[in-house]
């Protein structure tokens, strides 16, 4: 329940990943999730991706999209299996396995997939969703919890997009983030990237007392708590690009 509520609180990009690869973790633990959005016929997909562990989450979107049999292939078998949800371990999903979107997922050890979408009320795909998992889950309890989600995420995901959009067209200047230093920037983007304060003073060669205390300067420019908050105001900010 936690979950559902939280997605309704979606609004943009930055709350999007922060949902999904926070609190939905602890519902469906995945390693990359990708979303798709039918765009027109025949089978266009507008897609996106989204991971904690990568430094570029963008390389799966763009392996998924080049390697062409993945999409349809799997769509294919979500129809066919009455629009249920298709969990398989990649090794069983045939020519499938063996292309740059599988590879690019083992890198990562998430050699599980389980895949579900929406459609409308022909039975047209109107979005698909992947989650990409270690092999150790259960796959029968993570189907039935993408059943549950999905619908959530899906409005949720589409609703970013919507107001990206209007963003967009609005054509917002970039927030002024002059009070965020050069270093404090850089060291942004390595606990956007998972590295504690000790790891960070090893990269930059500097102490890990002083990283804390950027790192404590950076919380009260943004106005956050935390560094989650951080860096989701960051990247909303556009003081970080994912």
């Amino acid at each position: 329940m936690l979950n559902l509520d939280s997605s309704l609180r979606v609004h943009s990009r930055p709350h999007f990943f922060g949902w999904t690869q926070g609190l939905l973790q602890s519902l469906i633990r995945h390693e990359v999730l990708i979303c798709a959005q039918r765009s027109g016929e025949p089978l266009s997909l507008s897609v996106d991706s989204f991971a904690v562990n990568a430094p570029d989450p963008s390389i799966f979107s763009q392996a998924f999209l080049r390697d062409a049999p993945v999409a349809p292939g799997l769509i294919k078998a979500w129809e066919k299996r009455g629009f249920r949800p298709v969990a398989s371990a990649l090794a069983d999903l045939g020519a499938l396995a063996g292309g740059a979107f599988a590879r690019e997922l083992e890198r990562v050890g998430a050699t599980r997939v389980v895949a579900h979408g929406t459609h409308d009320s022909e039975g047209v795909t109107e979005s698909f969703f992947i989650f990409a998992c270690a092999p150790r889950l259960d796959a029968h309890k993570q189907a039935y919890l993408a059943q549950l989600v999905v619908p959530f995420l899906h409005s949720a995901w589409i609703r970013t997009r919507m107001n990206a959009r209007i963003m967009d067209n609005d054509a917002p200047k970039p927030a002024k983030t002059s009070s965020i230093t050069s270093r404090e920037r850089e060291i942004l983007s390595w606990i956007y990237l998972g590295k504690s304060n000790f790891e960070i003073g090893a990269i930059l060669n500097i102490s890990p007392l002083t990283v804390k205390n950027h790192v404590q300067k950076i919380l009260r420019k943004l106005n956050v708590v935390n560094r989650a908050q951080a860096v989701g105001k960051a990247l909303e900010l556009r003081i970080l690009s994912l």
